[in-house]
């Protein structure tokens, strides 16, 4: 993929970097699509590739023998699954998986690995992004044990929309209610507050945003205090 551009890579984190490792990071890495349910990492196994997306969503997802699954953290085209490799940890916690299509960049990790010894901006960059994401799973923490379903629900879409850069979010109730850890009915009662309010839209397994705004204003504390987070590490 030597053909690769800075301006076609719309992955933030790449972005962010010193134009000569970006450049270097572009020519190891190759493009990917990014279909949803697709599993890119299984928790406690050794990473294959880490994924810098363009577009579409990941999300950490964890486990548990007697519970659905749970997704703790998104990633999208702010940041890159495998970040823990700059910390010389190649055994995620967690698994990655596709909860929005999109494309993206994928590199061997041991590709990435190597990268990283000459590439200090982007060592930095990945450490970084690691200490937002251990912020995310943090917050998730506190916001599923303190606040209610709706104001949980707000703050899920309003990440989504960050990372989708699209008004529209192919998300169903019941997918959200994995994502929330919470029964089905709690999201459809909380989607049609939302709904009432003229928040958002929902139609055939898919939600419009209709006032970012308003669902700021209906999100908990939690959206804005991971904002400033990935902010203060990333400011120009």
């Amino acid at each position: 993929m030597s053909n690769i551009s800075l301006k076609s890579a719309s992955n933030k984190l790449i972005a962010g970097l010193p134009e000569v490792e970006s450049q270097r990071l572009l020519q190891r890495c190759e493009p990917v699509e990014l279909t949803f349910g697709s599993i890119l990492c299984e928790a406690q196994m050794p990473l294959q590739h880490a994924y810098f997306p363009l577009s579409g969503l990941i999300s950490l997802v964890t486990d548990s023998s007697d519970h659905k699954p749970l997704s703790v953290a998104m990633i999208g085209n702010e940041g890159v699954l495998g970040a823990t490799l700059a910390l010389d940890v190649s055994t995620p916690r967690l698994r990655g998986v596709v909860h929005g299509s999109g494309a993206g960049l994928r590199i061997k990790a041991s590709r990435l690995n190597r990268l990283l010894r000459d590439s200090p901006g982007l060592q930095s960059a990945l450490m970084r992004y690691a200490y937002v994401l251990m912020g995310q799973l943090q917050q998730t923490a506190t916001c599923n044990s303190f606040h209610e379903v709706e104001m949980r629900l707000a703050r899920w879409l309003l990440m989504a929309h960050d990372r989708a850069d699209s008004e529209q979010l192919p998300l169903t109730h019941q997918f959200l209610a994995n994502l929330l850890g919470v029964q089905r009915s709690a999201v459809t009662i909380a989607a049609g507050k939302l709904q009432r309010k003229e928040l958002i839209g929902y139609s055939r397994g898919q939600v419009r945003i209709l006032s970012r705004k308003g669902l700021e204003a209906a999100s908990c504390e939690c959206y804005g205090m991971q904002i400033r987070d990935y902010a203060l590490q990333f400011a120009d």
